[in-house]
């Protein structure tokens, strides 16, 4: 398993090893131990899965008072996934990293994000639908849910809108409803990774 290193401190991707035949292949997507040994949670509460179309942006996500690590697998199609630092004590505080997860051919390389505590989240899918299965360090809180607008002036995400030929992006009517960056109310002291 390789430990990938991002542009956000603290955020990485995870390369399982593929072993395969004729017959197919097999991976250890999660060892607990080695997640832990690359200070990565290693404890999961919860694992949801979305299936959305072509051009369905969801986020972008967070939660106040029960913050969530996340930990992101594409299990078919492609998707665009942006996350952003909250933390204010954080070098990297406001700043967005992107990464194109896909899994549309057995071939594809198996990429794991690993987004901790203290991020915004969000995706675009570009592929004509996508599942993706994420893990969650704690539980989903309503009370806590906020959300900031993806197309967000301050953060200014190069979101790979011309990857959906001619489609707009399609958001939910809460997601319509985030704040701006510099009106979010941001998580407060959410530790840094060691």
């Amino acid at each position: 398993m390789q430990i990938v290193k991002t542009p956000l401190r603290d955020v990485k991707l995870i390369e399982p090893q593929r072993f395969g035949d004729s017959r197919g292949w097999f991976s250890e997507v999660f060892n607990q131990s080695t997640f832990a040994d690359a200070g990565i949670a290693s404890e999961f509460v919860q694992d949801n899965q979305s299936f959305s179309v072509k051009g369905v942006l969801r986020g972008l996500h967070y939660q106040l008072g029960r913050p969530q690590g996340k930990l992101i697998r594409v299990l078919t199609g492609h998707i665009w996934d942006v996350v952003v630092d909250l933390r204010s004590e954080s070098p990297d505080f406001g700043k967005w990293a992107g990464f194109h997860l896909k899994t549309e051919s057995p071939e594809d390389v198996i990429q794991l994000l690993w987004i901790p505590e203290g991020f915004a989240h969000g995706f675009l899918v570009l592929s004509d639908a996508a599942q993706v299965l994420y893990k969650t360090t704690d539980f989903y809180y309503p009370a806590g849910e906020r959300s900031i607008l993806w197309n967000d002036s301050t953060l200014n995400i190069t979101w790979p809108l011309e990857d959906l030929h001619g489609i707009s992006p399609s958001v939910s009517a809460k997601d319509e409803l985030g704040k701006p960056f510099n009106e979010a109310e941001l998580p407060q002291q959410v530790s840094l990774s060691r």
